[in-house]
């Protein structure tokens, strides 16, 4: 059974930084893409940031561009989501989720997801 277990989230202040790992397991992690999403109370899940299995492109949302990046480590079945710079606006839940296939940003196209870690940033 595949799971995908996001650890790293917590409470900072605006400026700061946190680093989220994604550990997945049962699951040929280089034939996926690995991606990071979010979900602000009242608001809909969006898209963070991908790293491609294949060709091992990366996809950041606009919001996040600069900030943050991703980054994986195949050989421990691991992606990660470096985050600098936070703003208050980056406070959500955090959701770690695997594609077998391609860059897509819509969140219903990923086959497995994690349990989600919070993500808080103070002003």
């Amino acid at each position: 059974q595949v799971q995908l277990v996001e650890s790293g989230g917590g409470l900072v202040q605006a400026g700061g930084s946190l680093r989220l790992s994604c550990a997945a397991s049962e699951l040929t992690f280089s034939h996926y893409t690995m991606g990071w999403f979010r979900q602000a109370p009242g608001k809909e899940r969006e898209f963070v940031a991908q790293f491609t299995g294949s060709g091992g492109a990366t996809y950041y949302a606009d919001s996040v561009k600069g900030r943050f990046t991703i980054s994986r480590d195949n050989a421990k079945n691991t992606v990660y989501l470096q985050m600098d710079s936070l703003k208050p606006e980056d406070t959500a839940v955090y959701y770690c989720a695997a594609r077998a296939g391609d860059y897509r940003p819509n969140p219903g196209e990923y086959d497995y997801w994690g349990q989600g870690t919070q993500v808080t940033v103070s002003s």
